[in-house]
């Protein structure tokens, strides 16, 4: 038969039990050197940075990369490693996979560019928020504003320092002119003619993460040592962009991207015409016609099949002038464009030599101009 015990015996003997498991805790707390029963120490926002070297996080950011982290866990962890060997605590309980979801510009959904997504973060765990908005502005710029990959990344192929050697010739260049990944990629295949899925648009992205995480860390580093100076400058056409649909009479954009390469030049009064329905044989770029040229000219492109379509004129220097057709999706057959002299925000230019270059899928061709005044 089972014994009872009264209310007063239970008491008894459970406090007897508590204070011999508190003195068995106190003893392991003894023998671990205090760690069991000390509070974890109080890290506060911001964390703490010491100073990097930026070529080492551009190594570790390429690595992971390459090693299932994809861009932006990959600049994100490359800092968060650094920081783990020179600092310990906290970073040694900062999971970089938070960042995962950065990848393909947001799961692949191609908006904000993973790899400048991871540099932000890190920037906004070290600094404080009036502090970040600057630097991450600088490095959305800059990203936005290089040629990418750059001269450092591609040279850092052909010596062998990645430890992932996928592919180490020197890769083409493109700027994006935009902090959205789809615009990033989407050019950069057109200027290099490969295709999403190929090792050399992947290892592209691998020295892209490599090198926003380089000049994460040189931004980083001046900030420190208190000699950042913010070299970002807002594009010239959000600024006239801004000017109406801003804080003035619409009040209806919050923007620091460049709106033409989503939105077109709404001030384009040239206009395309297509010209004939026929599907045409081939793709073509007809010369301009008149040719010199003064004050517009007309432009006749061909195209077999439905494509994205861009035609745009450069200076001899290489530089855009204007956009005439943004990469705007057509049906096939013939077009004709003018162009009028002027440049994306209706100035006129001076006379001299310019270019026509029409990109449809791999299809690209320029055509030389001759404006006289």
């Amino acid at each position: 038969m089972s014994k009872e015990i009264t209310r007063k015996e239970f008491l008894t003997n459970t406090s007897k039990y508590a204070v011999g498991a508190l003195a068995g805790v106190v003893g392991l707390n003894a023998l671990a050197g205090g760690k069991i029963l000390a509070s974890p120490k109080d890290y506060t926002w911001p964390w703490p940075y010491q100073t990097l070297d930026p070529e080492d996080v551009r190594i570790r950011a390429h690595h992971l990369y390459w090693n299932d982290k994809d861009c932006a866990s990959g600049v994100f962890g490359a800092f968060v490693e650094a920081l783990r060997e020179k600092i310990g605590e906290p970073w040694t309980t900062m999971p970089v996979e938070v960042m995962l979801f950065g990848r393909g510009g947001g799961n692949g959904w191609g908006t904000l560019c993973g790899a400048l997504n991871g540099a932000a973060a890190i920037i906004s765990l070290v600094t404080s928020k009036a502090d970040s908005g600057k630097l991450i502005n600088e490095i959305w710029g800059w990203g936005s504003s290089e040629a990418i990959p750059t001269n450092a990344a591609n040279q850092a192929a052909v010596d062998g320092k990645y430890i992932d050697k996928k592919y180490n010739d020197v890769l083409p260049q493109s700027v994006s002119g935009s902090p959205l990944c789809h615009a990033s990629v989407s050019q950069w295949c057109n200027i290099a003619k490969k295709k999403v899925s190929d090792i050399e648009r992947k290892e592209r992205c691998a020295r892209l993460a490599g090198d926003v995480a380089a000049k994460t860390a040189e931004i980083l580093n001046a900030f420190f040592a208190q000699t950042f100076t913010s070299t970002y400058v807002t594009h010239s056409y959000v600024t006239q962009c801004q000017g109406c649909h801003g804080t003035a009479a619409f009040n209806n954009v919050m923007t620091q991207m460049n709106c033409e390469p989503c939105h077109g030049d709404p001030h384009n009064v040239s206009g395309l015409i297509q010209t004939e329905t026929n599907i045409p044989d081939d793709y073509k770029l007809l010369q301009n016609y008149p040719n010199p040229f003064n004050p517009s000219t007309k432009i006749q492109f061909a195209i077999p099949k439905a494509e994205k379509v861009s035609l745009i004129v450069y200076d001899i220097m290489g530089k855009e002038v204007k956009r005439l057709v943004d990469y705007d999706l057509l049906n096939p057959g013939t077009y004709a464009v003018e162009w009028n002299g002027t440049d994306n925000f209706g100035n006129k230019v001076s006379s001299g030599i310019y270019f026509a270059r029409m990109t449809a899928g791999q299809f690209q061709l320029t055509r030389k101009m001759n404006l006289i005044k």
